[in-house]
């Protein structure tokens, strides 16, 4: 491993890192504050076409990367109605920035906190929420005091899901946000980039972090999980 590591410079490594943990965390408070609202909506809410609107907010599970970053790129390119916006109103395109990565990493990272959102609060006891507001809290005092504390486990379990999936998110994120070295270059694409040349110390070096970064999230849910 010092082998490995000797061969890389500081910026070389710490570029692509410094950047998805920029992604990711971005990603996740977006991903956060949506995903929870759609989940406590949808969790309580009955109405017609309710599972076609759910199986919406699930589709980026399943859709392929390159999917997901075609249909993002139909919206945010410069030829769509957002993309075609945001070029008339700042003169810059959203395209090939690493904002276009946040974009394409909370859109696979939501589902997860959706879906994680939703079954902690359909796990919350209605007659509790009721009781609260019998007491004289409105819903959102409800929601913050009752709920959000009573799913706890939960928010944070999604949340650490979303966010690795969000550190991990390659497909569409290359397609909307290219592979700019130190511009949009985030861990995957690096890896990628550096097979391609034949650099194994720069990619075993980011696939080793990314590892590292994984295991401990997903140990911290089990030991959660366990407590």
């Amino acid at each position: 491993m010092v082998l490995l590591l000797s061969n890389l410079t500081a910026e070389q490594f710490i570029t692509p890192v410094l950047l998805s943990l920029q992604v990711a965390a971005i990603a996740l408070l977006i991903v956060f504050v949506l995903a929870t609202a759609a989940a406590r909506f949808m969790a309580r809410a009955e109405f017609r076409g309710k599972v076609i609107i759910e199986t919406l907010l699930m589709l980026p599970l399943v859709l392929p990367p390159t999917v997901v970053g075609f249909l993002l790129i139909m919206i945010f390119g410069n030829n769509g109605f957002t993309g075609n916006l945001y070029q008339t109103l700042f003169g810059s395109t959203i395209m090939f920035t690493w904002y276009a990565a946040v974009i394409a990493s909370t859109v696979v990272a939501f589902p997860l906190m959706y879906q994680s959102a939703k079954a902690g609060f359909l796990n919350v006891d209605a007659d509790i929420e009721s009781a609260a507001k019998v007491d004289g809290a409105n819903s959102l005092q409800t929601f913050i005091k009752v709920t959000l504390p009573l799913s706890t486990t939960s928010l944070i379990t999604g949340a650490i899901l979303s966010f690795a999936r969000a550190i991990g998110e390659f497909g569409a994120t290359l397609m909307v946000a290219g592979n700019i070295p130190g511009r949009t270059q985030t861990m995957p694409t690096a890896i990628y980039t550096a097979l391609q040349s034949g650099n194994m110390a720069l990619a075993w070096a980011w696939v080793i972090t990314i590892i590292v970064i994984s295991f401990l999230m997903l140990m911290f849910i089990r030991v959660k999980a366990n407590s």
